[in-house]
């Protein structure tokens, strides 16, 4: 499935895990019961990703592998690597791609000293990055404050991926909605045919988090789409289901959102 673990990297003991099923338990996931956990973003970053059988897919800052292999569950037969920061959550990606009998070659490192085996052209390039701004009260588990507190700057998460891209690649990104002027000026002339999808937690909220995708040398014009709307009526009502039906076709039963950038 990949890299073994590096040499002294810090690994999370068996009893700190919890085992999270996802996509209706057709993905089981191992994932630290303290420290950033995997939720919704990850299941509709990859239902936005428009890879084929046979493409080669990277996963910048790839955690545990949720958004990584919820697309290969998806979509059988690409070519998946990831990069991740922190070991402990690198060596939880590999484990989950054995145990759900996924190929993905996982890597540690950073993403602005890109190890050399991922110095490659790849089909598609997906990415979450981290949304807060550093400075605020950072969790007190340093693992999950590392994944989620922005340090390396969204641009050059983008300049990254480009660099990643064959020329008519994509890039498919989720990140907040508040992060747009600092994404979009990062594509500079590389990315084109940008699209941006906005997620409405209901109808009627402004949208908190969007998915931009981006294509290498695309030269299409700019399209903000219609919101994505997540959970049916105007509040929360206790603890029952509250998917609309396109958001439980997705996070549920794996639909894709690709088709709604085209």
């Amino acid at each position: 499935a990949g890299q073994r673990p590096s040499a002294g990297a810090v690994m999370f003991p068996a009893d700190e895990l919890s085992d999270d099923r996802f996509l209706c338990g057709r993905l089981r996931l191992l994932q630290p019961r303290k420290g950033y956990r995997a939720a919704t973003d990850p299941v509709l970053l990859a239902a936005a990703c428009p890879a084929t059988s046979g493409d080669r897919v990277l996963d910048l800052g790839c955690g545990a592998g949720a958004a990584a292999l919820c697309l290969g569950l998806r979509v059988p037969g690409l070519a998946l690597s990831g990069l991740e920061l922190q070991p402990g959550y690198a060596d939880l990606a590999r484990q989950n791609a054995d145990r759900n009998g996924i190929p993905f070659e996982v890597h540690d490192g950073d993403l602005v000293r890109m190890p050399r085996p991922l110095r490659r052209a790849f089909d598609h390039v997906i990415a979450n990055p981290p949304y807060y701004a550093p400075g605020g009260s950072p969790s007190p588990e340093p693992g999950r404050a590392r994944a989620m507190q922005i340090g390396t700057p969204l641009g050059d998460w983008v300049a990254a991926a480009a660099r990643r891209l064959r020329p008519g690649g994509w890039l498919t990104l989720i990140c907040g909605a508040d992060a747009l002027p600092e994404v979009l000026p990062g594509m500079g002339s590389t990315l084109g045919s940008v699209a941006v999808l906005p997620l409405a937690a209901r109808e009627g909220r402004a949208a908190l988090r969007v998915i931009i995708q981006a294509r290498k040398g695309g030269r299409a014009p700019f399209r903000l789409l219609a919101p994505f709307v997540i959970h049916r009526g105007p509040v929360h009502d206790g603890d029952r289901e509250s998917y609309t039906d396109a958001a439980n076709a997705v996070l549920r039963d794996g639909a894709d959102l690709a088709a709604l950038f085209r």
